[in-house]
């Protein structure tokens, strides 16, 4: 009997490797199955799916940037540093990031008086700007549309301008140049 209730021990630790308790503790194997990846690929949800940028003040923008390239190692450009990174659902494809330092009077952070903005890349931005305006969030400007993406201001609730950008990464990777990785 002892021998008998090892291997059922065993047997159910070797099973639970591959597999991961939901909300409802059923298990579910954790392979993802092409539906589950497909549905991943093409989810078109209006929502953030990252950090597309940072942006914050500076008395002197070029000095800054070259402290930062020289004792960070970040790639600096015209518009601060690009970085570069593989997104997660598709490896294959190579995503952007915006560092970048404005001067300490720039009005593209208005109506925001705070010293920084972040950009998030979303999907489906007209679809979350009709989501945030059935929210009553304070939407800043209309969408614009640009080679390598659309755009669009609103502020939270804390009086903080938000970038929200659905980008067109091959854009970035077409025009090439070096970037911080």
């Amino acid at each position: 009997m002892k021998n008998m209730t090892k291997i059922l021990l065993l047997a159910m630790l070797v099973a639970s490797c591959n597999t991961t308790t939901n909300k409802n503790n059923s298990i579910n194997d954790k392979t993802d199955t092409p539906e589950q990846k497909d549905t991943v690929i093409n989810d078109t949800t209006p929502k953030v799916t990252g950090i597309g940028g940072i942006f914050f003040r500076s008395s002197n923008p070029q000095e800054t940037a070259e402290w930062y390239g020289k004792n960070l190692g970040l790639v600096i450009d015209n518009n601060g540093s690009p970085f570069e990174f593989r997104n997660a659902n598709r490896p294959e494809e190579i995503n952007y990031l915006r560092w970048s330092l404005f001067e300490a009077k720039t009005e593209y952070f208005s109506p925001s008086e705070k010293e920084f903005m972040i950009n998030y890349r979303v999907q489906n931005i007209e679809g979350l700007v009709k989501k945030l305006r059935i929210n009553g969030v304070t939407i800043v400007d209309d969408i614009e549309e640009f080679e390598y993406g659309k755009f669009v201001h609103i502020m939270d609730t804390e009086g903080n301008k938000i970038e929200l950008w659905e980008p067109i990464d091959s854009f970035f990777t077409q025009m090439g140049g070096t970037t911080t990785k």
